[in-house]
C-alpha cells in the first residue's frame, strides 16, 4: 500500500538520510557498539547536512520547519540501515530536546544554545529519569535551591541517553515541594563544576548509544539557563511526551519493517529439504502475520504523524500508537528471529542486534503499562455516579 503522506520533498530528504547512514555510519557501527559510544563528529556531519534541528528558525541554522514527517524519515531510515542506535541519539536531540530549546528558551538563550545545536557541536540530552523516578514524573527529588542569582542544584539522574555526549542537558528539578508545580528546567552545561558524568552503563542492546548516569554536587547553575517560567516544568514535559512517544512508535515501526525485508531476503536463499525455507507454509504464514501487524501499525504511525503535525494529536492516542508498535515490533522480530535459527541468535546479523535493541522500547519513554494506564482513564470507564461524586 502506497503511503500518501510523503511529499517529493520528503522523498528527496530520505534520499539524503539513506545515503548519510550507508557512508556516515553503517560501515562503523559494529566499532562504535565495542566502544560504547558515537562520536562527537557524526554529529557535526549530520548537522553540515542539516539533518539536525529541522524546527530551527534560520537566523539559527535551522530549516524552520516544524514538520515531524523529517523527524521521521530519520528515524525509519537509521532503523532500515540496522544503525538504530545512532538513530535513537538523533531523535533524542532532534525529537525530544529541540521543543525545549526551540520554545521555552529567549532571545539571548537562543543566540548561546541554537546554532550549536544545529551544527552538531552541541549535543543535547534530557535529565529526567532518576533512580527512585522514571515513570512517575511528578517524583522527581533532584533539588535545585534560589540564591538569588543562581540555583544551587544536588541530585543524581539516571539512564540519561547521549548522556556521555551531551554538552546540553535539560534537567528537571525540584524548586518548590510542590508535586506539580514545584518542578522546573534547567540546562546543565557541560563543565559546571560539580556536574559529573558517571560510568556509561552497560545495556542489554543498543551499544553504541551512550547512556549515563549524572550527578550534580553543589552545582552552581545561573538563572539564565532557566527554560520557561520556574515551577512550571511538569506542564511542560507533559506537553512534549507525546512527540516523544511518537518518535518511539515510529522507530518501533521502522525496525519491524526492516527485520521483515531480511527475514523476506534470507528465507528465499536459506534451503533446508532441498528447497528454500520460503516454500514452506510455516514460513509463509509467520511472515504473512508480521507483513500485516506493519502495515496496519504503518496506517495508524502515519495518521498520528499527520495528527502531531496538525496540533490534534491527544495523549491517549500517542501512548496508543506507542502501545502498539512497542508490542508490534516485539512480536514481529521474534517471529523473523526465529525463522533464521542459530544464525539469529549471532550479532554479527542484523536481526539479532534489532531484537536486542528493541527490547527497550517497550520500557522507555513510559512502559507498556502506564501507556494501558493512559489509554484506560482516557476511556472513562468510571460510572456516571462515581465520576460525579
Amino acid at each position: 500500500m502506497q503511503r500518501v503522506h510523503y511529499s517529493e520533498d520528503h522523498l528527496a530528504f530520505a534520499n539524503l538520510v539513506r545515503d548519510f547512514a550507508a557512508k556516515e555510519v553503517a560501515p562503523h557501527i559494529v566499532y562504535w557498539e565495542h566502544e560504547g559510544r558515537i562520536p562527537r563528529e557524526v554529529f557535526a556531519r549530520a548537522g553540515a547536512l542539516g539533518l539536525l534541528g529541522f524546527a530551527t528558525a534560520p537566523e539559527y541554522g535551522g530549516l524552520g520547519t516544524d514538520d515531524y514527517r523529517y523527524n521521521q524519515i530519520l528515524i525509519e531510515e537509521f532503523m532500515d540501515a540496522d544503525c538504530g542506535g545512532v538513530g535513537l541519539s538523533f531523535a533524542v536531540h532532534n525529537d525530544i530536546c529541540l521543543p525545549y530549546l526551540a520554545d521555552l528558551t529567549n532571545d539571548e538563550q537562543k543566540q548561546r544554545w541554537l546554532p550549536g545545536f544545529v551544527s552538531g557541536r552541541l549535543i543535547a540530552a534530557i535529565g529526567m529519569t532518576e533512580p527512585g523516578a522514571g515513570s512517575d514524573v511528578a517524583g522527581i527529588r533532584t533539588t535545585a535551591v534560589d540564591h538569588g542569582d543562581h540555583f544551587l542544584v544536588n541530585g543524581a539522574k539516571t539512564f540519561i541517553t547521549n548522556g556521555q555526549n551531551a554538552d546540553l542537558v535539560i534537567t528537571a528539578v525540584r524548586t518548590s515541594p510542590d508535586r506539580h508545580h514545584g518542578l522546573s528546567l534547567l540546562v546543565m552545561e557541560r563543565g559546571l563544576a560539580g556536574f559529573e558524568r558517571g560510568r556509561n552503563l552497560d545495556k542489554l542492546g543498543l551499544h553504541c548509544q551512550d547512556t549515563s548516569e549524572l550527578v550534580f554536587s553543589d552545582v552552581r547553575v545561573p538563572k539564565a539557563n532557566l527554560l520557561g517560567e520556574a515551577g512550571a516544568g511538569f506542564s511542560y514535559l507533559m506537553r512534549n511526551l507525546a512527540q516523544e512517544r511518537m518518535q518511539i512508535a515510529v522507530g518501533s515501526l521502522g525496525r519491524a519493517r526492516a527485520a521483515l525485508r531480511w527475514t523476506i531476503d534470507y528465507v528465499r536463499e536459506r534451503t533446508a529439504f532441498g528447497k528454500p525455507i520460503g516454500a514452506l507454509q510455516n514460513t509463509r504464514f509467520a511472515l504473512a502475520d508480521v507483513a500485516t501487524e506493519v502495515s496496519v501499525t504503518e496506517a495508524f504511525v502515519d495518521r498520528c504523524v499527520v495528527e502531531l503535525n496538525a496540533g490534534r494529536l491527544t495523549p491517549a492516542d500517542a501512548a496508543k500508537a506507542k502501545l502498539w508498535a512497542t508490542e508490534m515490533e516485539f512480536r514481529c522480530l521474534d517471529s523473523c528471529q526465529q525463522l533464521f535459527g542459530g544464525y539469529g541468535y549471532m550479532r554479527e546479523y542484523p536481526i539479532a542486534r534489532s531484537a536486542i535493541d528493541a527490547r527497550v522500547t517497550r520500557v522507555y519513554g513510559g512502559t507498556s503499562e502506564i501507556m494501558r494506564e493512559i489509554i484506560g482513564r482516557d476511556l472513562r470507564l468510571e460510572s456516571n455516579r462515581a465520576a460525579d461524586g
